[in-house]
């Protein structure tokens, strides 16, 4: 007995690709192509992807429909000219769908290309973390959301499925460093027993519960601030975080902090004269530690800094004229 995963969505005929789902670790791909078909993961500029770049899939071959009825502008949008083939009349659709090449051949999905948002000027698959996320053991199901509960406030938060009970955001973000580069670390994770579907059983996303994190902070664990430094370092982290309070022992990525924040605070930390680098946030995550950690000495060496801004000459950089 055997189990194979086919994918392929109605406009190529239903069935593009199958791939047989074997044990062990590593990815259920959705395989290759089968005969008279053709796949291409492209980039945002029609160009082929290397190996294990992520693309989106073009499909091309004698499975595509013409387009789509009575609807000639969506059609011209999908279905567009295949320009790896001679004949004119051939089509690729443009399946929106997030995927990379492996090396034998075979294509791993990833995500959609619909749920793909702008994060701090960085352009994010959401569906590439939700991939990331679904290899953390004990994690069935898990969907990623950007968020902006509080005004100007953008935030990525994990909705995942587990039968761990005490599964935290730090322990998540350590299982994705290195995977993921750190602008798209979820700030906060929210376990379900069941991730909400619509009438066709796909993830709805719009009736995810907003997260329960450190922005509502818990009074049983609230060390209160008591030395000067302490103070100050709490009124930093609660103005950067827009929290109420902060206690000595509160996790900072349990209070929903990301990249940005760590470096807004470790310059604020700087300028009320306590000597922070960003990097020491990831080993010293609560104001106790870090404090205890600049109190044996760790704070005489050189005094970090933002990097400066340089000037850049335009004329070294001034597009010219090919006639000039």
């Amino acid at each position: 007995t055997s189990v194979w995963n086919m994918y392929g969505p109605t406009e190529t005929t239903i069935w593009s690709a199958a791939g047989e789902v074997k044990g062990g670790e590593g990815p259920v791909t959705i395989g290759l192509p089968i005969d008279n078909t053709q796949f291409y993961v492209l980039d945002a500029n029609g160009q082929l992807t290397p190996i294990g770049v992520p693309g989106e899939l073009h499909i091309g071959g004698e499975g595509l429909a013409r387009g789509y009825f009575g609807r000639s502008e969506l059609t011209a949008e999908k279905f567009i000219l295949d320009p790896f083939r001679g004949d004119s009349s051939a089509r690729l659709y443009k399946t929106s769908d997030l995927v990379r090449r492996l090396a034998d051949g075979s294509i791993e999905f990833l995500g959609r290309l619909d749920h793909q948002v702008k994060l701090r000027g960085f352009r994010v698959e959401l569906g590439e973390i939700e991939t990331a996320l679904a290899r953390y053991p004990g994690i069935r199901d898990a969907v990623v959301v950007l968020r902006e509960d509080t005004p100007r406030d953008k935030r990525l938060v994990a909705y995942v499925t587990s039968e761990q009970q005490a599964l935290t955001v730090t322990a998540v973000r350590e299982f994705l460093m290195g995977k993921l580069p750190n602008y798209m670390l979820p700030s906060a994770v929210v376990r379900m027993d069941a991730l909400p579907v619509t009438p066709n059983g796909k993830i709805d996303r719009k009736v995810l519960p907003t997260p329960e994190t450190g922005r509502t902070v818990r009074d049983k664990d609230f060390v209160a601030p008591r030395t000067d430094q302490e103070k100050k370092l709490a009124a930093i982290w609660t103005e950067v975080l827009r929290l109420e309070r902060v206690g000595l022992q509160d996790n900072l990525f349990e209070l929903g902090a990301d990249s940005l924040h760590i470096f807004q605070i470790a310059a604020r930390a700087n300028k009320a004269g306590i000597n922070i680098a960003p990097a020491q946030f990831l080993k010293y995550r609560t104001i106790a530690s870090l404090l205890a950690y600049l109190g044996n000495g760790a704070s005489h060496g050189e005094k970090w800094a933002p990097p400066p801004i340089v000037p850049v000459a335009r004329e070294k950089y001034r597009v010219k004229h090919l006639s000039q």
